[in-house]
This record gives C-alpha cells, sequence and structure tokens, in this order.
C-alpha cells in the first residue's frame, strides 16, 4: 500500500534504463513514425509546476503511441541563446572581471552556463519519468543546429524575404537591444503620465483659411492651435507632424471665458464627436465654430511649442479614432510604427533623438541628457506648461509593453535592424494555417489573426551571446554583402566550428576565399539573431526539414505530426516556427497544433513567491525537508495531477489538490494491490493445458459482465488518449477502480476468494477475470502512472512474455475471445446488471438503517425479504432477476451473494417486525435479522451451524470446502 515512490520510482527507471526499453520501442515498433516535437525551455532556472504540465502531457502522447505500436521518438531540446543567460554571466562577474571580458570569453562563459542548466532541468524531467533521447538533445548552441539555422535563414535573404531597414522597433533599455512581439508583455496596473497640448498653428491653406475667415475664425499668430494628446510626453521632441482621419468630422472650437491652460489659442481644432467628452476632461467651455472634414486640414502648418521647428497636419490612417484623446495625432516617426508610415508618406524625416540607454540626445535640444523612463516626462510637462501649452495633464492606465526578460518598460525606438518581410510569404502563411488542426479550434483564430495583422519581424539583436546574422558592410560604402557565397561560406565554417568562429576570426577567414584579399574592406555585423529565429528554425535543425532526414532528423517527420505548447505560444514559438518553414518550404512545419494554459493556485491566482502559493514539483514528488509537512508523493501524483486538469484552459494545483490526487493514486493502486494479492497461486494458463484459467464462455455471468465492462473501458479510454482528453481517462479511471472493480465486483468476489476450496470453479473462475483484468488496468494506466504500472508488471505473480508493461503494448481484448458476446447478449447483460446494481442500492440504503439503530452489524447478519410489485412498475426488477436466476452458475450468480447478506427472500409473507422498509419504483424491501449462528470461517449467519461434532463453529459450506 506504502509506494515509497521516492525509492521505488528511481528503481523502475533503472530497469527501464538498463533495458534500452525506450530507445527499442521508438526504434523497433513495428508501426507508423509519431512525431511529437519538442518546444524548447529556456535553459535558464529551477523547473516549476508549468514545465511539468508542458513535459508530462508530452510524455502522456507518446508513450500513448508507443504502446500502440508507433515509432515514437522523442528529441527534448534546449533555447540556449540570448539575453537572460548573458545577464546571469554579467551579474556572477565582480566589476573589473566584466572591463576584461572579450566577446569570447562572454560567449565562453555563458556556452558552460547553458550546458549546466540544461544538466540540472534534464535531471528534472528524467525524475518524473519522462522518455527522451536525453542522450541526444537538441541545444541551439550546437553548430550543427546553428548551421541549420543560418542555412534558413539564408535562404530566406535569397528569396527576397530578409532586409535591413531604419524603423521604430521595441527597444528595452533595461536590455540595450531591440526586442520582438512575442519577448514582450503587458502587466496590470501600469499607468502613463497622458497630457493635452496644443500646438499653435502658424499658417492654414488658402482654401482653408477662406472657409476660416467666413466663419469668424481667427488665423492670426497663436490665435488657432491644433490640440493633441499622448501618453509618451518624452516623445515630443521628435514630433515632426499631427496627423488627423481624412474621413472624421473635426470642429474648431472657441474657448468661452477664462482661456488659461489653452495658452493664447482662443480656438481648438479637434474632433467634432469629441467635443462633449473634452468639455469636462479640460475644464474648458468648448463652443464648436465651423465643422470641418479632417481632409480639409491636410496642409495646415504649426510651430513646436517646445523647439524652433515648423511642422504640417498630414493625413494619417484608420488608427486615428475618437475613442481616446483629441482625435488629431502628435507624429514622430522614429518613436512609432503608424508614426513612421505616415511619416514615411509624406517624406518626413526618421528623428530619433534617444540612444540605446533610453536618455535623449543632443536632437533633443534642451532636454538632452533627460532619461525617458525617469526625468524625461516630468521635465517636458513643466516646459509645456510653463510655455502655456499645457491644456491638461493626468494619469492614465493602459496595456503598455515591458521587456519579459527584465520586467522594464519598452519603448518604440528607430534603430537600423535587420527584418523578416512577412508581406512576402502572408499569404502562404495564412493558407498553410487553414491546413493544420489545431487544438482547441480557437488556436487557428489566435494565431490567424496575429499573422494577418503582424508587421514585420524585427531579427537582428544587439547582443554577443548568440548565433550571428552573418552580414558584412563595406567600411567606406555601406554596402552589405550577403549573398549565396558568403553565407555558404560561413555556413560551412559554423557547422564545422560552431558560431564561435565570427568572433574568433577576422575578416580575411570569414569572407569566401575569392574575395579574401577584399577582407580591410569589409566590416563583420555584430548583430545576434532574435532568439525566436533560433527557436523557430528547430524545424530544419531537428526535423530535417533541409537535410532530407539526415543528422537528428532520422526517425522524425517533416511537418511534425504534433507541436504541444502553451497558449502564449501562438505569438511566439508556433508563429516563429511557421513563418520561417513557409517562408523556405511553403509549408507549416507541423500538422496539429495542441496548447495548453497556465497553472494557478487553487484560488486562480497566478503562482508567485510573494503570495507563498508556488508548488514546487521537486518537493512534491521528492518531499520537503519537512516530511510531515512535505511528504514525498512521487513522480505519478503529479504525473495524475497533469490526466486530471481540462489542460485547455488554466488549470489549478495547490496542497488540497495534491492530497486529493494522493488519494485517489491510493485507491488505483490498492485496486491492483488487491488483484494482485488474490492471483498468488494462479497460473494464468488455460486448464486444457495444465493451467488455472477457465474458458471465457464457461464463466459466470458476474465474470462475463466484468469482462465486458473491461472491453467498453479499453474502447472508451483509447478514444480519449486519441483526442487528447486525458481528464477524461482519469475519471474513468476513478470510476472503474472505485465502483465498478472495489465497491461492486470485488466486495462480492470476497466470499468466493476467501471462503470456496482454492482450486474450487468458484474461485478459479474469479481469478481468471482478476488476471485478464490486472494485466490491461496496468496497460490502460501505463501511460500516466508509468511507474505504478511497471510496478504492477514487476510484481505479477506469474511469469509473463513481456519484461515490461510497455512491451506488452496497449490493451486489447481477444477478438474471438467474447468478452463482449454478440450485440442482444452484451446490451442484456449490461441492461440487468445496472439494474440489480440499482436494486443493490436500495437494500444497502435500508441496512444501513438497521445499522444505524444498533440492529445489525455485518450485512451477512441481515435477511432480506425482497416484494417486487405486479405489472409494469416491477417490470425491469422481474427482467433482471430472470436474466440472474437463468445463469448456469448459481454459486456464483444469486442475488443473496451479490447483496451480501446471509439469507434472501423473493415474495411470500412478508417479515412481520421489519428493522426497516421501504418501498421504491415498484419495489420493497424489507430488513430482519438472519436466524442461525455466525460461522466462524465465512461470517455469514446460517442454521447449521454446529451440526457437525468435528467443527462446532462451522456452516454445512465451509466443512465441504475442508473436507
Amino acid at each position: 500500500m506504502r509506494a515509497n515512490a521516492k525509492v521505488r520510482e528511481p528503481e523502475l527507471q533503472a530497469l527501464w534504463a538498463e533495458w534500452g526499453l525506450y530507445e527499442q520501442l521508438s526504434r523497433d515498433n513495428p508501426g507508423a513514425t509519431f512525431t511529437l516535437h519538442d518546444g524548447p525551455p529556456y535553459a535558464n532556472g529551477a523547473l516549476h509546476v508549468g514545465h511539468a504540465l508542458n513535459k508530462i502531457l508530452k510524455d502522456i502522447i507518446n508513450k500513448h503511441a508507443l504502446l500502440q505500436g508507433k515509432r515514437a521518438r522523442f528529441v527534448p531540446g534546449w533555447d540556449c541563446h540570448g539575453l537572460p543567460i548573458e545577464l546571469k554571466v554579467l551579474q556572477s562577474l565582480s566589476s573589473d572581471e566584466r572591463q576584461a571580458l572579450t566577446p569570447t570569453s562572454l560567449r565562453e562563459k555563458a556556452q558552460a552556463y547553458a550546458r549546466e542548466q540544461v544538466a540540472i532541468q534534464k535531471a528534472g524531467f528524467e525524475r518524473w519519468g519522462i522518455w527522451a533521447d536525453w542522450e541526444r538533445p537538441y541545444l541551439t548552441l550546437d553548430k550543427s543546429y546553428e548551421a541549420a539555422q543560418i542555412e534558413v535563414f539564408g535562404r530566406m535573404v535569397l528569396a527576397g524575404h530578409i532586409y535591413r531597414g531604419l524603423k521604430p522597433v521595441h527597444w528595452s533599455p533595461s536590455s540595450r537591444t531591440a526586442l520582438a512581439e512575442a519577448e514582450l508583455e503587458y502587466p496590470d496596473g501600469h499607468t502613463s503620465p497622458s497630457v493635452y497640448v496644443a500646438f499653435p498653428v502658424t499658417a492654414v491653406p488658402a482654401a482653408l483659411g477662406s472657409k476660416l475667415a467666413a466663419a469668424g475664425v481667427a488665423t492670426e499668430a497663436g490665435a488657432l492651435a491644433v490640440a493633441i494628446w499622448t501618453t509618451t510626453p518624452w516623445t515630443l521632441p521628435a514630433n515632426l507632424a499631427v496627423s488627423v482621419n481624412g474621413a472624421l468630422d473635426y470642429a474648431v472650437c472657441r474657448v468661452v471665458g477664462d482661456a488659461a491652460g489653452a495658452g493664447s489659442a482662443r480656438q481648438l481644432i479637434v474632433a467634432a464627436e469629441l467635443v462633449e467628452s473634452l468639455r469636462g476632461v479640460l475644464g474648458l467651455e468648448l463652443e464648436p465654430i465651423v465643422s470641418l472634414k479632417g481632409a480639409e486640414l491636410e496642409g495646415i502648418h504649426y510651430r513646436h511649442p517646445l523647439l524652433e521647428r515648423l511642422s504640417p497636419v498630414v493625413l494619417g490612417g484608420d488608427y486615428i479614432t475618437t475613442e481616446t484623446g483629441t482625435g488629431l495625432v502628435h507624429t514622430a516617426p522614429g518613436h512609432g510604427v503608424d508614426d513612421f508610415n505616415t511619416g514615411k508618406k509624406y517624406g518626413l524625416a526618421v528623428l530619433c533623438p534617444v540612444d540605446e540607454s533610453g536618455t535623449l540626445t543632443a536632437e533633443a535640444g534642451p532636454f538632452a541628457g533627460l532619461n525617458v523612463l525617469k526625468d524625461a516626462n516630468g521635465t517636458i510637462i513643466e516646459a509645456l506648461e510653463a510655455a502655456g501649452a499645457l491644456l491638461k495633464q493626468e494619469r492614465y492606465a493602459h496595456r503598455y509593453p515591458y521587456d519579459w526578460r527584465t520586467k522594464k518598460p519598452t519603448i518604440f525606438r528607430a534603430t537600423e535592424q535587420w527584418f523578416a518581410s512577412v508581406e512576402g510569404f502572408r499569404a502562404q502563411a495564412l493558407d498553410a494555417i487553414e491546413q493544420v488542426a489545431w487544438l482547441p479550434a480557437s488556436g487557428r483564430n489566435r494565431i490567424e489573426a496575429m499573422v494577418r495583422d503582424r508587421g514585420d519581424w524585427c531579427i537582428s539583436r544587439q547582443r554577443t551571446w548568440g548565433v550571428p546574422i552573418p552580414v558584412f558592410y563595406h567600411r567606406s560604402t555601406g554596402e552589405v554583402l550577403l549573398d549565396q557565397a558568403s553565407l555558404a561560406h560561413v555556413q560551412q565554417l559554423i557547422a564545422e566550428h560552431g558560431s564561435d568562429i565570427w568572433w574568433e576570426r577576422g575578416e580575411a577567414e570569414l569572407l569566401p576565399p575569392d574575395r579574401a584579399a577584399e577582407a580591410a574592406q569589409w566590416r563583420k555585423g555584430t548583430d545576434t539573431m532574435d532568439v525566436w529565429f533560433d527557436s523557430g528554425s528547430s524545424w530544419a535543425g531537428v526535423l530535417g526539414g533541409l537535410r532530407d532526414g539526415r543528422g537528428l532528423g532520422e526517425g522524425l517527420n517533416y511537418p511534425a505530426d504534433l507541436y504541444l505548447e502553451g497558449s502564449d505560444q501562438h505569438r511566439g514559438w508556433f508563429q516563429s516556427s511557421l513563418l520561417t518553414s513557409v517562408a523556405v518550404n511553403g509549408t507549416a512545419p507541423y500538422r496539429r497544433v495542441l496548447t495548453h494554459g497556465f497553472t494557478l493556485d487553487e484560488k486562480g491566482r497566478k503562482m508567485s513567491k510573494s503570495l507563498g502559493n508556488v508548488v514546487d514539483p521537486a518537493v512534491l514528488v521528492e518531499g520537503g525537508k519537512n516530511e510531515k509537512q512535505e511528504p514525498a508523493y512521487g513522480a505519478d501524483v503529479l504525473r495524475l495531477w497533469v490526466s486530471s486538469v481540462d489542460y485547455s484552459a488554466d488549470v489549478p494545483l495547490g496542497p488540497g489538490i495534491v492530497k486529493q490526487l494522493a488519494d485517489v493514486y491510493r485507491k488505483v493502486r490498492n485496486t491492483a494491490r488487491y488483484l494482485l494479492g488474490n492471483l498468488h497461486d494462479f497460473d494464468p494458463r488455460p486448464i486444457s493445458e495444465g493451467g488455472d484459467a477457465v474458458a471465457i464462455a464457461d464463466l459466470p455471468l458476474l465474470d462475463r459482465w466484468m469482462l465486458q465492462r473491461t472491453a467498453l473501458l479499453i474502447g472508451e479510454v483509447g478514444g480519449h488518449f486519441e483526442s487528447f482528453e486525458f481528464y477524461r481517462f482519469f475519471q474513468a479511471l476513478q470510476n472503474f477502480c472505485v465502483v465498478d472493480l472495489s465497491n461492486f465486483y470485488l466486495d462480492i468476489a470476497k466470499d468466493r476468494l476467501y471462503v470456496s476450496g482454492a482450486s474450487s470453479f468458484r474461485r478459479r473462475t474469479c481469478q481468471t477475470v482478476l488476471s485478464l483484468v490486472v494485466e490491461r488496468l496496468a496497460g490502460l494506466i501505463a501511460p500516466v502512472l508509468s511507474h505504478m504500472a511497471e510496478d504492477i508488471w514487476q510484481n505479477l505473480p506469474y511469469p509473463v512474455a513481456e519484461r515490461s508493461v510497455f512491451e506488452r503494448g496497449w490493451p486489447t481484448v481477444p477478438a474471438n475471445g467474447r468478452w463482449l458476446g454478440d450485440g442482444e447478449e452484451a446490451t442484456a447483460r449490461l441492461g440487468a446488471v445496472a439494474r440489480l446494481r440499482e436494486l443493490r442500492a436500495q437494500v444497502n440504503r435500508q441496512l444501513e438503517g438497521a445499522r444505524n439503530q444498533g440492529a445489525i452489524g455485518s450485512s451477512l447478519e441481515a435477511n432480506v425479504h425482497l416484494v417486487i410489485e405486479e405489472g409494469t412498475a416491477g417490470e425491469p426488477w422481474r427482467m433482471a432477476l430472470t436474466w440472474l436466476q437463468a445463469s448456469p452458475n448459481p454459486e456464483v450468480d444469486n442475488l443473496a451473494d451479490w447483496l451480501l447478506v446471509s439469507k434472501l427472500t423473493l415474495g411470500g409473507e412478508p417479515i412481520a417486525t421489519p428493522l426497516a422498509e421501504a418501498s421504491e419504483e415498484g419495489l420493497t424491501v424489507r430488513i430482519a435479522q438472519a436466524e442461525g449462528c455466525k460461522c466462524e470461517r465465512c461470517w455469514h449467519i446460517e442454521s447449521d451451524v454446529g451440526h457437525h461434532p468435528a467443527h462446532p463453529l462451522l456452516c454445512g459450506r465451509c466443512i465441504g470446502v475442508l473436507s
């Protein structure tokens, strides 16, 4: 009963390893190849329950495939490059050591750290019973992987999908690098200082001037202003235009009464739809004078309120709405995608007066030296107020992007970066999405919307620890060298030496041989690739999508049969893998994509150390410092949790849930233990071959029903595994072990197993069923409760052909074994037993009533009298009893034994003074005490106890068994 999982599970894992069981099955199984491609976890930090949910789900699916005879080879991976590892290395060094670092020494330390983290995480995964190619994982820092990634990049370059450009990108001042969308998070509670600002108009187009003059609008210097709203005051020094939506209605409003705060402007231009709300927000009485279409405002010029700069009003796009603000958008082409696109249309400069640390440069004039995330906003707001241009300031709560690694805010900043132009293959990507099966189906909508709406992918990073972008720049002209020859040469070098060679060697060796003489003219690039490009190339580096099945791709499918990750990967790995695969091969790298939610505590809160609600999987499995408070539940309880949750949504875990799971685990284990314990003297060979097994056709009806129920369970659970609905397996397993086996079949079987003669038909028939059931139960639970299943197999008290439960394969029912019988017989048997179980439940309720009165103890002390009503009400009961009474094996198939009572009477004279009585649905149940004495051997109350002088304490049946 005590699993001693902390000790026993590693012993079983050692047995699997000794046999090379996973390697044997994944290589030699006769079925089709099945490939679940592992999305690489980041090689940094201890494993958490999110890792457990992900990796155990994958293992359940892979083990089920192996049991089905498929060649399911699982190559685990790790994402090894990127900023967090680089920061870990830097944080471990003193200031002097950092100063002495070279790119190669930093990369050497980063690689060592990554490999150390991989080893730690790998040990954790193995302890959970995960089967994989642990000795041949894929690491994104492996030279073969890096070479494949360079080939993916090169093919995209040659197909025209890669370009270099000055564009605003998400920039992390805390990391000092560009970021991709997938590297952002949007924490709750962010507020920004929002400001409403009046930009004084200096000139209007002639046609507009005439219209305004006719309406009495003053247009002399300072009399009219355009009103903008922004949540990034620090971008105002980079303002080069104000954009309006040509299709919207705008109003020139007179500022009535005290115009303090509106500067010298007596009239403001705002969106007509927002006039009413702006009255309240700005605290100004705005009186519309004239209405204009946005298109009429194009060509107005205004003066920057803080700098000596004149700028135009231009037409933007549909991104300008009346949901917030004023309907006029402050436009800084160096600090926003929409701003950049609008500026490009009007030939505006891409002004970006912010350096890599987030500090304003000399181009910001008097604000140079201020940091945009620290002191720039406050200083600029003060300057606006002093200039009389500030209409209003207030805090504004909104979604704002943060660097997911440093947890610090990001900014938009125009820099020279390398981009993948999604436009070149967007339509193909959308078509590819259609061909994939998304589970749940909502996953398709999610990734489809993201791919349809995404801009170009910024793939360059200003870091050292990563795969280089293999580009050369001409020292004089800035010309870029990135052609087939240079790409092929670098790829060959990396395949042979790894990507460190880019930092270790000079241009003369990195350039193709025929250009070596020009080495002095060229400078190698210093940017590395986005880590999402790293992991997004795994279909090439692992599945062999470029190599026709060579290398790691041997024995793996491309496209993979399945990708399985958290739902956040629609914007991460699912998408980067899709885009690179489509760009190179025109197809998605996966046939099916399954997503799971995130782990929460029992109250539905995110797990965090500050809340103290983190469940550490290592403690759950191995136990904590205080074994009483934190017992070692073992890996199977963790695995059982994964199978118990509907992972399509977020899933809870906490101490209460763990205890409930441990109870279920023990119930399943105890059921298996009971089955094994009663097979100690059983030989599963047929009687005709000298064994003890009774032919299926000769089994009593109760036994035939148990096998039928087991056969149905096998089909049911197989369906749950096929549809990845493991929580349904969990429910079916519980119901089978507790309700069908323990509470019903085994409850009745105890008398047969303990009281009958050791070799009697009554006992051997039951043992025949127990052996057939326990072997199949082990197979059914093997994908989830892998250690328990193997423990059962190793404790079978008779020899079997297979060393391991996993070698037996997925449980089956002999085609000609008549477990189910024909359709009518099977249906009749199920219906009759279901009705008799209802009868049993009714009797048990009355027995419990008598027991509560203290009139009886065990149910074997009872005499039960049943009366079935005449007519239709009693017909179902009569049919069920007729089925039972027709059995050729009344020594097993009799109602008294099924009810666990010593005496049963059907019809006839009622009990005079029943201990309990009730009538329900055409059936009357009466309970009385059984007359006679208790047999010390079988505990039945019998009238013949004491009739045999040699055994005065036994009943006739037991005496017959003993003799």
